[in-house]
């Protein structure tokens, strides 16, 4: 059993190939921020995480997961600080000896993430970037 989860600044990498021995299925979503935000455009979203809890109720979700779904691994990132529209803010990957495992246990994981974890977003509104390019 594995589980891996880091906050870091600013947007998300592009995703690496990610494989677990024994795996069936390897399930990878990624959390992309829209354009708009309750119908308003942004230019992006503010997290504010607060640390060193969030890290452990990210962990305390995959251990859970992996105890609920019977997964191999579970790999955590999320952002922090200002990610813009179009950019990855949050990554999850599961990996599990079958799909239906993995598929179950991302839309739970998430879930409870956006329910439990002290991780918080604000809309950046497009006014503020225009002018902070001026």
């Amino acid at each position: 059993m594995k589980i891996t989860v880091r906050i870091h600044d600013g947007p998300l990498a592009a995703a690496e190939r990610w494989s677990v021995e024994g795996a069936g299925a390897v399930v990878c979503f990624d959390g992309i921020v829209r354009p708009t935000e309750a119908g308003q455009p942004i230019a992006g979203l503010s997290y504010e995480t607060y640390d060193p809890m969030a890290e452990r109720e990210l962990a305390r979700l995959a251990l859970e997961a992996i105890e609920r779904f019977g997964l191999l691994a579970v790999k955590v990132e999320h952002s922090r600080g200002q990610v813009d529209h179009g950019a990855c803010s949050f990554r999850l990957r599961i990996a599990s000896s079958h799909r239906k495992e993995a598929l179950a246990a991302a839309d739970w994981f998430i879930d409870r993430m956006k329910q439990q974890v002290p991780i918080w977003k604000k809309p950046v509104p497009v006014e503020q970037t225009e002018e902070m390019a001026r």
